[in-house]
């Protein structure tokens, strides 16, 4: 017996999610294809992946040594730095991908249907393996400076699973603006590059670049800043005593992180009917 195809009014968006499925095989050959060339016909390949985390912690520990922010007691400036540049570089290069990534696919999203969703989650791939290098050269570090994390070791992933909600709702809600208005090529690193100063990267959020703690309400309104929440986590798994988590604060960030993953899917699926016509 022949299989029927059955035509009818919203089949596409009901069986959405099923076909992001059934095509998951384009899923790990866009994967594997960004792999392939991320690095290709460059001088020195893969190991770009140590050379910018390491540089931007060069930068951040000189920025932070030169501004004398405060470091907690017993933790090295560099670790602290290290520390916070792993998600941070996870977010930056993980959100520039998928902001652009419809556009750098727009031969492949005229020409047939699949689900446009496949296309910036595929990106993220590369992201995690150059975050698990970036891990390493921390890994490498902590050796160096004779330093042992703790149980809270274990609690990372849970931290990096918010990063990538972020990076994930963010980034959807750009890749669709891209795609209409090309000015977010232009806008992308300029968000970057100043999401990286906003962000306690060279500092620790509970001193900025003063020795005076700062006020609560103030933490709580820097917080807004849903990467924050996501740095201190990462620091108090790596660094354990020598950092602590501001709950409310933190609160707000995965608030804020869940409330960009909905609206990024939602502006995505009520735009993606147009990206072929428009690209």
């Amino acid at each position: 017996m022949s299989n029927r195809i059955v035509i009818e009014p919203g089949a596409k968006s009901k069986h959405y999610w099923i076909d992001i499925w059934n095509y998951r095989g384009l899923f790990y050959f866009l994967a594997w294809r960004d792999v392939l060339v991320r690095y290709k016909q460059t001088a020195i390949g893969i190991a770009w992946s140590v050379i910018k985390p390491l540089f931007t912690i060069l930068v951040m520990w000189f920025i932070g040594w030169l501004f004398k922010s405060q470091v907690p007691d017993g933790v090295p400036r560099v670790l602290l730095v290290s520390a916070a540049t792993l998600p941070w570089q996870f977010f930056s290069g993980a959100f520039t991908d998928i902001s652009n990534s419809l556009v750098g696919n727009s031969n492949l999203l005229s020409k047939v249907y699949f689900p446009r969703l496949i296309v910036p989650l595929s990106t993220m791939i590369v992201a995690l393996i150059d975050f698990l290098i970036s891990f390493a050269l921390l890994l490498i570090i902590m050796c160096l400076l004779h330093f042992m994390p703790d149980w809270r070791i274990l609690l990372l992933p849970l931290f990096l699973l918010l990063a990538i909600i972020i990076t994930i709702g963010t980034g959807l809600f750009i890749a669709a603006l891209n795609v209409k208005y090309r000015d977010f090529r232009i806008v992308v690193p300029f968000i970057v590059q100043l999401g990286l100063y906003a962000s306690p990267v060279a500092f620790s959020s509970d001193y900025i670049y003063t020795s005076t703690r700062i006020p609560e309400f103030l933490k709580f309104i820097y917080s807004l800043n849903p990467m924050v929440g996501v740095i201190d986590g990462f620091r108090w798994c790596i660094i354990g005593n020598g950092s602590t988590i501001y709950f409310p604060g933190f609160i707000l960030s995965v608030i804020i992180s869940f409330f960009f993953l909905i609206m990024g899917i939602w502006y995505f699926r009520k735009t993606e009917h147009s990206f072929a016509d428009v690209i």
